[in-house]
C-alpha cells in the first residue's frame, strides 16, 4: 500500500517514512504543501499524513483542495497546535483524523492502519486464500500453519494480490501501489519478487496460489492458471 507524507521536519519525515516503510509501505515522502497537492493529484495513494505548517500551502489548505477535486482517500492531519479549535479546524477541512506532536509511532501506526480500515474500500487485516493465511497487522504469511518468511517488500507484494484476490491485478496497478515514486518502472523488479514469493509460498506438491495471466498481471487464487 502506497502512502504520501508531507512533513517539513526532514528529521520526522524520515523516521516517519522509515517506520511506515518497515511495515511494509509504500512512501513518497515531501516536504512542501504544493508539491504534496500535485503528487497526491496525480498518483493513487492508500492514506495520506499532512503537517498542518507546510511551506507554500498549508496541510490544510491541501486538505481541501483535495476534498473539493473528489479524492476520498484517508488523510491524516499532524500538528503541534493542541486547541479545540484547532481541531474542529482539522477535521472541518475533510481530514478523517487528527493527531498532535509529540506523539509516540506506535500510534501513529495504529491510527493508519485505522484510517485504511475505514477507507472507501474497506482494508481487512487478514486474508485467507485456501490454506493461506496474510495477517497485515502482525506482517506475517503462513501456509498451512507454516510461516513463509518473507521480506518486508515480498510481503507487501503478496499482501497486496491478498486484498484483492481472485482478481487479475495489472502491473502497472502493483507498482502504484506497493513500489514508491523512487522505482524505475523499466526493471524486473516485480517479476523478481514474484519468483521468490513463489519459491516461498509453493513447496513441492503444494497447490498453486499465485498465477501469472500472461499480458493481463498476476492473481492470486486457488484456481488453476498459467505458471
Amino acid at each position: 500500500m502506497r502512502l504520501l507524507i508531507a512533513e517539513d521536519d526532514l528529521r520526522l519525515q524520515d523516521l516517519l517514512a522509515r517506520a511506515l516503510r518497515e511495515q511494509g509501505y509504500a512512501v513518497d515522502a515531501m516536504a512542501d504543501g504544493q508539491e504534496a497537492q500535485v503528487e497526491a493529484l496525480v498518483n493513487e495513494y492508500d492514506a495520506i499524513i499532512l503537517d498542518v505548517m507546510l511551506p507554500r500551502r498549508s496541510g490544510l489548505e491541501v486538505c481541501r483542495e483535495l476534498r473539493r477535486r473528489g479524492l476520498r482517500v484517508p488523510i491524516l492531519i499532524l500538528t503541534a497546535r493542541d486547541g479545540v479549535q484547532d481541531r474542529v479546524d482539522g477535521l472541518d477541512s475533510g481530514a478523517d483524523d487528527y493527531l498532535i506532536k509529540p506523539f509516540e509511532l506506535p500510534e501513529l501506526l495504529a491510527r493508519v492502519r485505522a484510517l485504511l480500515r475505514r477507507a472507501p474500500t474497506l482494508v481487512e487485516e487478514t486474508h485467507a486464500i485456501d490454506d493461506l493465511l496474510v495477517d497485515t497487522r502482525r506482517q506475517i504469511a503462513t501456509r498451512a500453519g507454516r510461516e513463509l518468511g518473507l521480506t518486508t517488500r515480498e510481503f507487501a507484494l503478496l499482501a497486496y494480490l491478498a486484498r484483492h484476490a481472485g482478481r487479475v491485478v495489472g502491473r502497472a496497478e502493483i507498482m502504484e501501489h506497493v513500489w514508491d515514486a523512487n522505482h524505475d518502472p523499466a526493471s524486473n523488479a516485480l517479476e523478481v519478487y514474484i519468483g521468490r514469493i513463489r519459491r516461498k509460498l509453493e513447496l513441492p506438491g503444494e497447490r498453486a496460489l499465485l498465477h501469472t495471466r500472461r499480458g493481463a498481471g498476476y492473481q492470486l487464487s486457488s484456481s488453476e492458471g498459467q505458471r
